[in-house]
């Protein structure tokens, strides 16, 4: 296991978490190389010799350390930004191992992934079909597509990570997609590769996969009696993992339903969470334990600035103790807060806890969106990444300073004033 506890203390691989806490300070984030790797190679292993290609998806942790190790395990990347293409660019990856998706790609952002030779861009509307095409003709170029359509299914996730249902902003609909795949086709500037698709995140149930494979095998199938040769069927991403009591399938269950697609096409899935996920914690500190008449606050360096997910969605997170409690030390219920000015700042609620001011906790399942989600607000720098391996521990992103944050600040003088 790459988290667990040895004499009473909570471990990453071979190093007690509270040794990182005690020379890195806390908040910070720790990852486990080895999870990391393991989950990813948990996907590779299920395809098996099934012609297959993993895109990570960036917008679940996009440090570079941490793509780069991807990188080298042989997975390519999903995108959602300019930003991120960036990034995977900078961590290794070469044009052909990334696929970009997103709702409102800009102009220069489609100008950025011609020129770099994305392995495909998954088209989310009309008008942005016409924008590609547009541009892919100015530079002389076919640009590599797919569509990504909205097969209205419920993905049975929170409504707020839920991505394929009719009234989602993603996609195109699958009424209207046999049309916009025709006009595709009558474009020299354009070259057809795939469908593409994507119905939410934290998936539990393998049901909604499977109603959405079997939707886009028919569309595709209809494209193939029009003349249209597809090379792959991008089924997206979205496996859940455990918080608390979820019961999310297998890695090898859900591929086995991906796996249902006809040989004849290339499987692409686009995992994040399930992938960095549990890979990764929290650490954070008592700062102060102040009861009040109807609760018990147990207030910490780290906050909403750190860990969105609770205050957005009012996600769970499990709480663990670095070092064991001393043994004065009474349990009671808590709602563990941060010092962000803000009534919806809190990690997690009604817990029961053994504290003390000075008590340090590991957030668990803090790997996907963590820093990715992490803010300023408040004028709080990010916290430290740090990355162990086996009994290495590196600094793989340091601690912003509050001189970062007014670095590229300016003052406006009076003649500069309108």
């Amino acid at each position: 296991m790459s988290f667990h506890r040895s004499a009473g203390r909570l471990w990453v691989e071979g190093v007690a978490l509270s040794e990182i806490a005690d020379r890195f300070g806390t908040p910070c984030y720790v990852y486990s190389r080895a999870r990391l790797t393991e989950n990813w190679r948990a996907y590779d292993d299920a395809f098996g010799a099934r012609a297959h290609r993993i895109h990570y998806s960036v917008k679940a942790n996009g440090s570079l350390a941490l793509l780069n190790i991807l990188h080298s395990l042989g997975s390519g990347f999903d995108i959602v930004s300019g930003g991120e293409l960036a990034r995977a660019l900078a961590a290794g990856a070469n044009g052909s191992d990334i696929i970009f998706s997103g709702v409102g790609k800009s102009r220069q952002e489609l100008i950025d992934a011609v020129t770099v030779g994305v392995a495909c861009i998954n088209v989310e509307s009309e008008a942005e079909l016409d924008r590609l095409t547009e541009i892919a003709a100015a530079l002389g170029r076919r640009a590599p597509i797919a569509l990504r359509v909205n097969p209205d299914v419920d993905p049975q996730t929170h409504p707020y990570i839920s991505t394929g249902l009719q009234g989602n902003k993603f996609g195109v609909s699958m009424v209207e997609a046999l049309r916009l795949y025709r006009k595709a086709l009558a474009v020299p500037s354009l070259e057809v590769r795939g469908i593409a698709c994507h119905i939410g995140s934290q998936m539990t149930s393998l049901a909604p996969i499977s109603d959405t494979v079997g939707l886009i095998v028919d569309l595709a199938k209809a494209l193939e009696r029009e003349g249209c040769q597809l090379s792959h069927l991008d089924l997206g991403g979205g496996l859940g993992i455990r918080y608390r009591d979820e019961q999310p399938p297998a890695i090898t269950d859900y591929v086995r339903v991906l796996c249902d697609v006809p040989e004849r096409f290339e499987i692409h899935v686009e995992p994040g969470r399930s992938i960095i996920g549990d890979a990764g914690v929290l650490l954070t500190s008592i700062e102060y334990l102040k009861a009040m008449p109807t609760k018990h606050f147990a207030i910490c360096d780290a906050a909403m600035t750190e860990l969105l997910r609770p205050a957005l969605y009012n996600a769970w997170h499990a709480l663990e103790l670095l070092e064991p409690p001393t043994a004065d030390v009474s349990s009671r219920r808590y709602d563990l807060v941060g010092p962000v000015c803000e009534s919806a700042d809190f990690l997690a609620q009604d817990r029961e806890l053994c504290l003390s001011p000075g008590a340090r906790l590991a957030v668990m399942n803090a790997g996907a969106y963590g820093f990715v989600m992490a803010s300023s607000y408040n004028a709080r720098p990010r916290p430290a990444e740090i990355l162990v391996d086996g009994h290495s521990v590196t600094e793989i992103r340091p601690r912003e300073t509050i001189g970062d944050l007014m670095a590229s600040e300016r003052l406006a003088t009076a003649r500069e004033l309108p």
